[in-house]
């Protein structure tokens, strides 16, 4: 049997992924909801919870800096191998 939701329950959740930002899958987890019903409730009511100009933007932000920080944590795990990978090559040549 479906479970009935109340006109405020769904903008606040359309809200968390509308202006907040936050993934499909964590808001599904942690309300105990379809993705297709989040999907279809994003769609129904975007006209009622619009996201401003800022809101997009810090969300790009956001999106920017996550990318950029798993990228530096490559970088440094990188780097770590090759110190190690030098220290052991010049123990083999002396």
């Amino acid at each position: 049997m479906p479970q009935n939701y109340t006109p405020e329950f769904k903008k606040k959740i359309v809200r968390l992924r509308l202006e907040e930002g936050r993934t499909i899958k964590s808001i599904t987890t942690e309300y105990s909801i379809s993705k297709e019903t989040l999907r279809r409730w994003c769609n129904e009511l975007k006209e009622e919870c619009p996201t401003s100009p800022d809101t997009k933007t810090e969300y790009a932000n956001m999106k920017e800096r996550l990318k950029l920080k798993r990228e530096n944590e490559e970088l440094r795990k990188k780097i770590l191998f090759l110190k190690k990978a030098a220290a052991f090559f010049a123990k083999e040549i002396d």
